[in-house]
């Protein structure tokens, strides 16, 4: 179903700089690609807010981090984990805060638009250590992460919507649901653009659901088998079965054999029982 024309307007006039993002999120994306940034920086800056700290620590000692010993601060946590996965942990949970809202039907989208965020960032990041490309585990990580952030901002434009004035137009799952088809990666370029989030994630938010892409695009082969493959799972707002005959393009590209793809479909569904 097209996307009412009135509504479209008034998604398209809403400011580009809606809450998507904590001020802190962003300070650590600038950190960690500053050379001149060190570990104590980033430990201080996320200790600043306290229920970051808790929540960033709640999910660096979960399963798919932990160890054997318990991690108990920020500081410890980087010099076990590094600063570019504690940075992604700390961007998960930034954004745990901002999937809220006052209005039910747009608060349990956000939920599962969070959990959807959450299983494709730790599947990603499985995928590229286990497809023999663990060097960019940290990005795929961060890719998964922020793949659908069009679709926060998009949720984020209707409550406001609905909170200035009465438009007239009634808002439910289906309609949110549309929205997101038609708009999602539009409005998810602009926001990439206006936060100057680096050039990488946007080119994965620009061409995640495209019908093509180039195969030695590894981390676009990443987040594309994992984001088509989620529908499969209680991590998708859109359930859907997903064969791995509609994937091979992507599988091919990064040349899982039969055991790697059972690993993965294994990986898939321990990743979407995680809940932070």
């Amino acid at each position: 179903m097209a996307v009412p024309v009135d509504l479209r307007h008034e998604l398209r006039q809403q400011p580009i700089d809606l809450p998507v993002f904590q001020p802190t999120a962003i300070q650590l994306m600038q950190m960690l690609s500053d050379p001149d940034s060190g570990i104590e920086d980033i430990v201080n800056l996320i200790n600043e807010d306290q229920s970051l700290s808790l929540q960033t620590l709640k999910i660096a000692n979960s399963p798919v981090f932990m160890g054997l010993i318990e991690m108990s601060n920020i500081k410890d946590s980087i010099v076990r984990l590094g600063l570019a996965t504690i940075t992604n942990i700390a961007m998960t949970a930034s954004l745990s805060s901002l999937h809220i809202s006052v209005n039910p039907i747009i608060n349990e989208v956000m939920k599962e638009l969070y959990h959807h965020s959450t299983t494709c960032a730790f599947s990603c990041r499985w995928l590229a250590v286990n497809s023999g490309h663990a060097d960019i585990a940290d990005k795929a990580y961060m890719a998964g992460l922020l793949h659908d952030i069009g679709k926060l901002y998009l949720l984020k434009a209707v409550e406001r919507i609905g909170l200035k004035n009465n438009t007239g137009i009634t808002i439910d799952r289906d309609v949110l649901l549309d929205v997101f088809s038609e708009m999602h990666v539009e409005l998810g370029c602009r926001i990439m653009d206006h936060w100057k989030i680096p050039l990488v994630f946007r080119t994965i938010v620009a061409n995640h659901h495209e019908d093509h892409f180039d195969p030695e695009d590894t981390l676009l082969a990443i987040v594309r088998l994992v984001n088509f493959y989620s529908r499969n799972f209680n991590s998708s707002l859109r359930q859907a079965t997903v064969s791995e005959d509609d994937l091979l393009m992507e599988r091919d590209a990064l040349k899982l054999d039969d055991a790697g793809w059972g690993n993965f479909q294994g990986a898939m569904i321990s990743s979407s029982r995680l809940i932070f």
